[in-house]
């Protein structure tokens, strides 16, 4: 069998840790370094926020009806109801942009908005 040896070394005394000092043009680049990022968030949404009013796009008012869904309805059902005359296609497609819906799986009981063009 064989047999390790382990011998204790002797240990330097370990020095004392310096401690660090910042001086006055440390702590403003320390105060301007943590603010930059706030005040290019504050800069980027001031000039970003008027964006949507300065593209010159025009919309109407979309003025409407609103009709409970009812057990058995579907879109299609709705849309040749609401109106009869025009292509319930047309109709469908009005009443989920209308409903910012993105398929045509309503629920019974929701209240579904017809534009007024075709409620007359």
């Amino acid at each position: 069998m064989s047999t390790i040896g382990i011998q204790a070394t002797t240990s330097r005394p370990v020095p004392m840790a310096t401690r660090l000092r910042i001086t006055a043009r440390g702590r403003r680049v320390l105060a301007v370094a943590a603010a930059l990022p706030v005040a290019v968030g504050i800069a980027f949404s001031v000039l970003a926020g008027g964006s949507a009013l300065a593209s010159g796009s025009h919309s109407e008012p979309v003025s409407f009806e609103s009709v409970t869904v009812l057990p058995g309805d579907s879109l299609w059902s709705i849309a040749a109801e609401a109106a009869p005359g025009a292509d319930p296609r047309v109709v469908i497609e009005d009443i989920k942009r209308l409903n910012n819906l993105s398929s045509g799986a309503i629920q019974v009981g929701a209240e579904i908005s017809i534009p007024t063009a075709y409620t007359s």
